[in-house]
């Protein structure tokens, strides 16, 4: 087995008036030539925006894109005229494919949005754009990782790679095993809440571990915990 640890406060920073983001990889103004990517995971973004405030209309191409709100509401616009905002318990993925143009703001007017933005990079490149959003609250179980992405149209969310996005909160003093869907694959973990051991290495809030060159891993909960896992190609 083959690792990669990412501490927490070892991450990028960019702060603005209305923005509070950590940059796990690369990113913006973040360059660290030993953390452009995880695999196909190119961007795991840790968002933090005020209120009334967001990412106005901007393009994007060729790139796999999922937002996962941790709190408040997150409203979305785009070029295809959708429009939708959701909140804890929904996801949204955007296939860029040959160019979109989106915003990403924070519907309310009091209270700060806080959301996940990840980044994947495409098998296909110049594919027709599309933008969808799935509720995964029913996907979720106690003390469980759910299946909330997949390539093979097993989850209500799919990418344009062969990826898999696993989540779930998980008490105290549970064991965990991630067996993996492809070979020459790397998950990558990305501890929300809590605190949990992987492969003897301890964990703590919004630290993250990339590991590859194994056919399984094994999760340890030392505190409840809120846990996601992202397995690409390697």
């Amino acid at each position: 087995m083959k690792k990669v640890i990412h501490k927490a406060d070892t991450r990028g920073h960019s702060q603005y008036d209305w923005l509070d983001s950590y940059h796990t990889f690369s990113f913006d103004e973040y360059f660290d030539s030993d953390r452009i990517n995880f695999g196909a995971l190119r961007v795991l973004n840790d968002d933090k925006v005020a209120p009334g405030q967001g990412f106005q209309t901007h393009p994007h191409k060729n790139m796999e894109i999922i937002s996962i709100p941790l709190k408040g509401h997150l409203q979305h616009g785009d070029s295809k005229k959708n429009s939708r905002i959701i909140t804890v318990g929904e996801i949204q993925t955007m296939s860029a494919g040959t160019g979109i143009f989106h915003s990403e703001v924070n519907a309310s007017p009091v209270e700060p949005v806080e959301f996940l933005q990840i980044w994947i990079m495409p098998r296909e490149r110049n594919t027709r754009p599309v933008y969808q959003d799935f509720s995964i609250a029913e996907l979720e179980r106690p003390n469980e990782l759910a299946v909330i992405v997949s390539p093979d149209g097993s989850t209500p969310a799919s990418l344009l790679q062969d990826t898999w996005f696993s989540i779930g909160k998980v008490e105290a003093g549970k064991k965990l095993g991630y067996h993996m869907h492809q070979s020459h694959a790397g998950v990558y973990i990305f501890l929300i809440e809590g605190e949990i051991v992987v492969d003897g290495e301890v964990l703590k809030r919004r630290d993250g571990m990339g590991v590859y060159d194994t056919n399984s891993v094994e999760l340890e909960t030392l505190k409840d915990s809120h846990i996601l896992l992202i397995e690409v190609p390697m």
